[in-house]
């Protein structure tokens, strides 16, 4: 079966940082839109548009993970038990995350612009499938992926990239996200911050986006193994329509590498740091 997302990039990693796109996917699985009760591009809606060729343009030797299938198939930044009853007959009765709510569980259910998404219900066993060839074999991977990241330098860190609709009525375009200090060590964040201060882009800490599931899930900084998340205001890289790459797209591109080279950086600055092999 074909690979839900592309692992671009040598295991062990050439480098301690570990780069992860886990919601700019674009292939939609066959049926899919013929499920919807909203058009296509209420589907793209979900989409990071485009932040994968960002983090790809960035990139130089790390190790990259990048899904390639659409959000709306199965959300990669929830945990598995994050299921909607209203959508899902397999899901459990008990107590719902805010994400699940507000219908952005793991299989997503509505917008708050397009509404209610699908026409009808899901089988628990169509959940579970998409769990287990889609949801299930990104975060082994990732797993893996730290783990010999960690296992040649002694420290890994993961930098989860993502893209947000610019937000009304706050000067961030960027917000750096550490899970309220629990998925980072200080250092890290604050090299982070100094290299988006230093290009001037107005930024926020955690607010309001902290970081989910994938930081939740393969961050441990006792264990020198470290995440962040970087949300990027997409009108900072796409065009006026928010569509395809636009002029800014190259300043960001060198952005992100900036905060990659920061972050490696500091990771080898450091004694737990083990020297390559």
């Amino acid at each position: 079966m074909q690979s839900s997302f592309d692992l671009v990039g040598q295991v062990p990693p050439a480098s301690p940082v570990v780069l992860s796109v886990p919601h700019a996917g674009r292939d939609y699985p066959v049926g899919l839109e013929d499920a919807a009760r909203v058009p296509l591009a209420a589907l793209m809606v979900l989409e990071d548009r485009f932040v994968d060729s960002v983090a790809l343009a960035a990139r130089r030797g790390e190790t990259a993970i990048i899904q390639h299938i659409a959000r709306a198939w199965i959300d990669l930044n929830r945990a598995e038990h994050d299921r909607d009853p209203r959508l899902d007959d397999g899901a459990a009765a008990g107590h719902l995350s805010a994400k699940v709510r507000s219908g952005l569980g793991l299989v997503p259910r509505r917008t708050s612009g397009s509404g209610e998404l699908w026409r009808r219900r899901l089988g628990g066993d169509e959940v579970v499938a998409r769990i287990a060839t889609t949801h299930r074999p990104y975060h082994e991977t990732l797993s893996a992926t730290l783990r010999a990241a960690h296992a040649r330098f002694g420290v890994a860190v993961l930098l989860d990239v993502h893209s947000m609709p610019p937000i009304a009525g706050s000067g961030a375009r960027i917000v750096i996200g550490d899970r309220f200090g629990r998925s980072a060590a200080q250092r890290f964040v604050r090299r982070t911050e100094a290299v988006i201060a230093a290009a001037q882009v107005p930024y926020s800490l955690n607010v309001p986006y902290a970081g989910g599931h994938i930081l939740e899930r393969h961050s441990s900084p006792r264990q020198h193994v470290h995440a962040i998340q970087l949300e990027l205001d997409r009108s900072l890289y796409l065009d006026e329509r928010l569509d395809r790459p636009g002029a800014g797209f190259d300043r960001v591109v060198a952005l992100v590498r900036e905060i990659i080279d920061a972050l490696e950086e500091e990771a080898l600055d450091q004694p737990s740091a083990l020297a390559a092999e």
